[in-house]
């Protein structure tokens, strides 16, 4: 049904188009009767609905509907999936047309700057492109079924402490390199109905009311065709929210804000026409849902199903020394762990899923199973039961495999507050190193919303990460842990050795201010160059089975920036089983154009294999895979040189490896001066010739007795004339101040 919103609108009253810039209540938007404008709902969340009632409460504690919880970010990230991602979108989608919710609150891609953020259970990854290609996935699949999906926070909110009112001090290299990119895939492959603005100050300018974030880059530059609403609270002054592009605060402000924006319309603060337009976007969102109400049919049993398929397919298997998974039902296995009964799956606050149904992994090991159960330490909190410990010690010491499952209880970690440190409880430490003593056939299960520190990590055997597994997770985990699964996921974070590895450790938290100087380096991007040690790189995860690559190919070595670079190789399956893999494209810079990161990821893709069977795997590259951010630009540039094409299995296990030259037509702006050197004039193409001239001037003039030269080397002349500005030759070659202003204004025109 095409509607005319512009008459719709001219049609409304002052008072009404300002009160449809702000909720109802807590979860609705309001409706106008006269001009069937309905009323509609938004809810969170982005791995499950909480549809609570019109008393709702931004962080969950108010009771919601019931419905099915499917592994939060933290974990689905980890399939690398596409498909798999849309699937879940999907089935979100339908769980809210059925429930007559319009917009779903979610996808969160905010990028993990930091292990402590309290949050990080929701967000997708420490790398933009993944967090991207995953977001617009789960978009894609959420609008399928005509309802909204809101993408935030936008942007640079990557701590909870002070996050309604601190600002993130972040330079815009930083800001279109790490934290925005996963916003801007998700708007061009997938256009999200809505946005949600972020609660912090971005540089001292509120996210709610920052014109350039919200119009210029969002807008502008991206083509965003929705509506921004606020995070929960998040305005800080309403007309310049809504001058800046904020079209709707979330929730209600008790008619305050509304009449605001009227007074400011009537005293012409505000032109109208900025409300009219805002009210349009709000519009079209509403109909785009209303006009194709169809619930679909599903039931919560087949989506959590569906929860237990993405679960199994994400988590990732990081050590099985002496194949010690999977095991086997004839040997005797010690289930140590609160978490084994009382599995945590998902996080704190306002994603926090009613769920019709969960499952431990006591319950699903297969039914000959030979497992015995002590609790040994509580899933809920940090305390050391001597009896319970003494219990566990002895089970495990009579079993042939002890397996723990360990984890953060969840008052280690949730909205709204940071972690202040990365350890497990330690009365699991402490029992875990107890056991080790009685039992070296040991596996370890975590679950976590982030990385925990492992002191153990090199005695154990075997370690199987189900971060927050969502409602089906224990399912998932039981089927991993007897080889009925193959595990296929790949970490989408580092997990460094300890906290203090972080980049951002000595800038984390902060007060009114929080400094990003770790900059373009955050994650794998920062522990890769600096070559560090980690407990398990970006990328990485086993299975039962192992994979060749070979046969690298470029469709092109020489390509322009404005061509389409496709990178082919093989991947064969060279074990006993049927099995996934995730091959992971990375570039690498070789053209010191600027200071990058060691590596970056481009392109991923998952591949199903037999045991023998071969495939062969094509990604893509386009100018934005080779470029950097140029500020003096305004825009991505590719510079001219080679770059190095890296096909692995994570960032630290690259297994094939071409190098391509790229022919870049773009220009770095180059103002020539006195302080430019002469090293800068020979690698710009255009006044490298002049360079040459110069350079054999000052060489000229070095010339000298044979005393000079053996103290003065050919490395030693080389490297002071790449860093000798063009003022220094009047002293060292005799060139004239007026000879050196007429070289100048040439290289200048």
């Amino acid at each position: 049904m095409e509607r005319d919103l512009k008459k719709i609108v001219s049609e409304m009253t002052l008072e009404e188009k300002a009160g449809m810039c702000s909720g109802l209540d807590f979860w609705h938007l309001k409706e106008v009767e006269h001009l069937g404008i309905p009323k509609v709902m938004v809810s969170d969340g982005p791995h499950g609905l909480r549809k609570q009632d019109e008393k709702g409460d931004h962080l969950g504690i108010n009771d919601s509907i019931k419905a099915v919880c499917f592994p939060p970010a933290v974990l689905s990230a980890c399939s690398f999936d596409r498909g798999l991602m849309e699937e879940m979108g999907k089935a979100i989608g339908r769980e809210a047309q059925a429930n007559d919710v319009s917009v779903v609150l979610g996808p969160a891609v905010n990028i993990k700057r930091s292990p402590l953020c309290g949050r990080n259970f929701e967000y997708y990854s420490e790398d933009p492109y993944l967090a991207g290609e995953i977001a617009a996935a789960f978009v894609k699949g959420v609008q399928s079924q005509h309802v909204g999906t809101s993408i935030k926070h936008f942007a640079a909110n990557n701590q909870e402490y002070r996050r309604m009112s601190s600002s993130s001090e972040v330079d815009e290299r930083t800001l279109r390199e790490i934290y925005f990119p996963a916003f801007e895939t998700a708007v061009k492959k997938a256009q999200p109905y809505t946005f949600m603005c972020s609660y912090n100050q971005i540089n001292g300018t509120f996210a709610s009311e920052n014109k350039w974030l919200l119009t210029d880059v969002l807008r502008g530059e991206w083509g965003f065709k929705g509506y921004v609403m606020s995070d929960w609270g998040a305005v800080n002054d309403r007309v310049k929210g809504l001058e800046a592009g904020l079209e709707l605060e979330m929730p209600a402000s008790g008619g305050d804000n509304d009449a605001m924006i009227v007074k400011a319309v009537k005293d012409g603060v505000l032109e109208e026409k900025i409300l009219d337009q805002a009210v349009e976007r709000i519009l079209r969102i509403i109909f785009e849902y209303a006009d194709h109400r169809k619930p679909q049919e599903f039931t919560m049993e087949k989506d959590h199903e569906e929860a237990q398929h993405i679960a199994e397919e994400s988590m990732v298997l990081l050590k099985n020394e002496n194949h010690i998974l999977p095991l086997k039902t004839s040997e005797k296995a010690a289930f140590i762990g609160g978490f084994a009964r009382n599995p945590r799956f998902q996080g704190g606050g306002s994603s926090h899923i009613n769920c019709f149904k969960t499952t431990n992994v006591l319950d699903s090991v297969p039914c000959d199973a030979q497992v015995v159960y002590a609790e040994g330490f509580p899933a809920d909190r940090d305390f050391y039961d001597k009896a319970l410990a003494d219990e566990a010690v002895k089970a495990a010491a009579e079993a042939d495999k002890a397996v723990i499952f360990a984890g953060l209880p969840e008052s280690f970690e949730s909205e709204g507050y940071d972690r202040s440190h990365m350890r497990l409880p330690e009365c699991q430490n402490r029992l875990i190193t107890e056991i080790l003593k009685v039992q070296p056939n040991t596996v370890i299960v975590l679950h976590n919303g982030s990385p925990v520190e492992m002191p153990w990590l090199g005695e154990i055997k075997g370690l199987l990460e189900t971060y927050l597994g969502g409602q089906a997770g224990g399912a998932a985990a039981a089927n991993i842990l007897y080889g009925k699964i193959n595990p296929s996921g790949k970490l989408a974070e580092t997990m460094p050795l300890k906290l203090s590895d972080n980049p951002s450790y000595l800038n984390f938290g902060g007060g009114e201010k929080v400094e990003y100087r770790e900059g373009i380096f955050v994650g794998y991007r920062y522990y890769d160059t600096k070559e560090m040690d980690v407990a398990f790189p970006f990328g990485y995860g086993l299975s039962y089975t192992t994979f060749a690559y070979s046969n690298l190919k470029l469709s092109m070595e020489n390509p322009t920036e404005k061509d389409t670079v496709m990178v082919s190789a093989d991947v064969t399956n060279t074990g006993k089983s049927a099995g996934k893999e995730v091959v992971q494209l990375y570039i690498r810079d070789l053209t010191g154009s600027a200071i990058r990161p060691e590596k970056e990821l481009k392109g991923f893709e998952k591949v199903f294999l037999e045991p023998g069977e071969t495939k062969t795997v094509t990604m893509e590259l386009n100018k934005r895979s080779f470029a950097w951010y140029n500020t003096e630009l305004h825009d991505w540039f590719a510079a001219s040189g080679d770059y190095e094409i890296l096909v692995g299995a994570s960032s630290r296990d690259i297994r094939l490896t071409e190098t391509l030259h790229l022919n870049s037509s773009q220009r770095l702006p180059m103002h020539v001066h006195m302080n430019t050197t002469l090293g800068d004039l020979l690698r710009n193409p255009e006044t490298a010739e002049a360079a040459k001239k110069l350079i054999q001037k000052y060489l000229s003039g070095e010339a000298g007795s044979e005393a000079a030269s053996e103290a003065v080397s050919e490395e030693m002349t080389m490297a002071m004339t790449d860093s000798m500005p063009l003022r220094a030759l009047m002293g060292f070659a005799g060139v004239s101040r007026k000879e050196l202003d007429s070289v100048i204004e040439k290289l200048n025109k």
